[in-house]
């Protein structure tokens, strides 16, 4: 099987799927491939919180024309995994001189399914492009040709939690990415100074509990094939609940917006995890750490391309109010105004290469110790 990511997760994913109990983990390009049962598909879907899909690959085949490649996708016997009553939809994608438009190989793909269905039975299945039977996903890579069944349906990033966003909501996925690339794994206190719709919150929560990213998802494409196992799906959840940890630390939000506060409250409550979260009205920069001991900071500050804000005067005062008034605390934010970075005034100790949708950003991580980190080290010594 295929688990495809975002740039810079796929080491994250690997362990994820290493520490599921994948077997041959191997890490490509914003994808890993791994092995596994059908319980284990089920499991990937259900458990993963760096990926967006699940791909099973059924069939490989070379083509450089729409004639070998109409010939191939003819080639599956179809009937192994759609009726003629059923629908099905087919995502392409291309890197190839060979094929220029993704629309023009799935109407071709299309047609060879429906012709093969035609020839055999006198009827065909339909397209919907919304809700399908089946979604068939095709991979062309110069004259590489990958046809996989999509497992997953909707993007995993559809947690199911999320009924109410902010102008500038953060993908669930590149929030749980995140939070994993900062080393969050519930050990101390948490803060999300900006936290909008809740987002990097919740995601917080479920890992420190161990609760499964995709727990409360209403759907799985693999529920509509032919060899859905409801018994099984069934156990998995079960032995998955049954490894949930308890957590003994605090988890906040703060924004300075009341309707995202109430937002918030929404989702939280929506993912069942309102027992471990608390989110509170206040301007990140009129407060100070209420904590004792280590507190690890995640948060997605806005950037100026939806939000209209001075970013200078923004991030200075971001700056000042990480150093000022939250010693013993990591902080981690991403943002994809490289430029205003600089205006934080302190020196980053990692940068992270990400995407946030199509911008190109950046993970930025500041430490703030306790007193001078010169009287840190002397301490140390």
């Amino acid at each position: 099987m295929i688990a495809k990511t975002f740039f810079g997760f796929e080491e994250i994913l690997a362990k994820e799927l290493q520490l599921l109990g994948a077997q041959d983990v191997e890490i490509g390009t914003r994808m890993v491939s791994f092995k596994g049962d059908k319980g284990f598909m089920y499991k990937a879907n259900l458990s993963l919180r760096t990926a967006l899909k699940i791909l099973k690959p059924i069939y490989y085949f070379r083509a450089t024309n729409e004639v070998q490649l109409y010939k191939n996708i003819q080639g599956v016997d179809w009937s192994t995994y759609l009726n003629a009553n059923q629908t099905f939809v087919i995502d392409t994608t291309i890197h190839s001189d060979h094929f220029k438009h993704s629309q023009f190989v799935s109407q071709k793909a299309k047609d060879a399914i429906v012709d093969q269905f035609r020839e055999k039975t006198g009827m065909r299945p339909s397209i919907d492009k919304d809700f399908p039977d089946l979604r068939i996903n095709i991979h062309i890579d110069r004259d590489q040709v990958s046809v996989a069944l999509d497992t997953s349906g909707a993007s995993l990033h559809h947690r199911g939690y999320r009924t109410a966003t902010n102008m500038a909501p953060i993908n669930e996925v590149l929030a749980a990415g995140m939070l994993l690339l900062s080393g969050w794994e519930g050990k101390s206190d948490f803060l999300d100074p900006m936290c909008g719709s809740g987002t990097i919150l919740v995601e917080a929560a479920m890992i420190a509990c161990n609760i499964p990213a995709n727990i409360n998802r209403k759907e799985f494409a693999f529920e509509k094939w032919n060899d859905w196992d409801n018994d099984l799906f069934d156990q998995i959840i079960d032995a998955l609940l049954k490894r949930t940890r308890e957590f003994h630390y605090t988890i906040k939000g703060y924004d300075k917006a009341p309707s995202a506060v109430n937002k918030a409250k929404d989702n939280i409550r929506n993912a069942n995890v309102d027992e471990f979260i608390t989110v509170e009205q206040h301007n990140f920069f009129d407060t100070k750490k209420e904590t004792v001991g280590p507190l690890h900071m995640v948060f997605n500050p806005p950037y100026g391309e939806r939000l209209d804000i001075d970013l200078e005067r923004f991030y200075r005062e971001m700056g000042d109010t990480m150093k000022q008034n939250y010693p013993g605390t990591h902080a981690w934010f991403i943002t994809a105004n490289l430029e205003a970075l600089k205006f934080v005034g302190l020196k980053p100790s990692r940068k992270i290469k990400l995407f946030n949708g199509s911008l190109e950003a950046r993970l930025v991580k500041y430490e703030m110790y306790e007193g001078s980190k010169r009287t840190k080290f002397q301490n140390r010594d």
